[in-house]
């Protein structure tokens, strides 16, 4: 069962590895970004929506560059290990022009390339909207959609949800976006992933992996993940974005954090970033900037 975790400080207690307490914690500051420990760090951001575009509602579309250099700027003096954008790096708005996207992903991925750390990407539902899932991969410099890797001491896993409920990719032909699944031969990768490692471990989705499977932010196959993720006792956290507003779940011990995407709001409103923070023992804590300012745990 989920748990909303309200709240300026949450800690829980629980069982990690077989060892001590672990704590979640989540606190944030803006718009410097602070070093909180000198354990892992990662810069994470969501749903940029880059485009050179009008603003649509909330959508402001063309701040999508400056408020990228803001946060890379924020993560070099943070001194983070890594770097991590949960998905929906561009945005096409109502066009079908690829030309014009492929433009808007070098733009964007030129940005996020000045940190000074290793680069990721999970892919959203917009990332793939025109451009191949192959094509997106190859102009960001990443190997897989989905894969995982050990830094600084944590166990990293990046999933892809662009999948349609039947199995199909994105790629293969239309799709709806909130037909979002994560196929049966991910979901054996993952179980022996997790699996091989000791590490604690982190784990990068775009799609919502905390909500009922028919939500239309769900992935369809949420429970059956939640249950590989539980029974590895090794993941920590769930760090994800595509719902655009922040949030923070408890299911099965596991903390699932949502990030406010980087699109929505005027220039005065400030960014959406943050660090997030983790020590070997399983204490996380992640520090936003902006939006992430508005985190429901802070």
């Amino acid at each position: 069962m989920a748990n909303r975790v309200p709240g300026s400080l949450i800690m829980h207690r629980r069982e990690f590895i077989g060892q001590a307490t672990a704590l979640l914690s989540i606190s944030a500051v803006a718009p410097e970004i602070r070093s909180i420990d000198r354990g892992l760090r990662v810069g994470v951001c969501t749903d940029l929506h880059y485009a050179d575009i009008d603003t649509r509602g909330s959508r402001h579309y063309r701040l999508g560059l400056d408020r990228l250099r803001d946060a890379v700027e924020a993560w070099n003096r943070s001194g983070v290990d890594m770097v991590i954008h949960l998905g929906d790096l561009i945005d096409a708005g109502a066009r079908t022009d690829a030309d014009a996207e492929e433009g808007y992903l070098r733009a964007a991925a030129h940005e996020i390339k000045k940190a000074h750390a290793p680069r990721y990407y999970v892919l959203g539902n917009h990332c793939v909207a025109t451009i191949k899932k192959a094509r997106f991969l190859r102009i960001v410099g990443q190997r897989r959609a989905h894969l995982s890797f050990n830094r600084a001491g944590y166990h990293h896993v990046i999933l892809d949800g662009c999948y349609r409920r039947d199995g199909v990719s994105y790629d293969e032909g239309p799709f709806d976006w909130t037909d979002a699944d994560i196929p049966d031969t991910q979901r054996r990768w993952l179980a022996d992933d997790l699996a091989r490692t000791r590490l604690p471990t982190l784990v990068y989705v775009h799609q919502r992996l905390d909500l009922p499977a028919d939500h239309p932010y769900a992935i369809h196959s949420a429970d059956e993940i939640r249950s590989i993720l539980e029974r590895s006792r090794r993941v920590v956290a769930v760090v994800m974005g595509h719902s655009h507003d922040n949030d923070l779940r408890r299911i099965g011990g596991i903390a699932y954090i949502t990030l406010a995407a980087m699109v929505e709001g005027p220039r005065e409103a400030g960014s959406a970033f943050g660090v997030l923070h983790a020590t070997r023992e399983g204490s996380v804590r992640l520090v936003g900037s902006g939006r992430l300012s508005d985190h429901p745990a802070s």
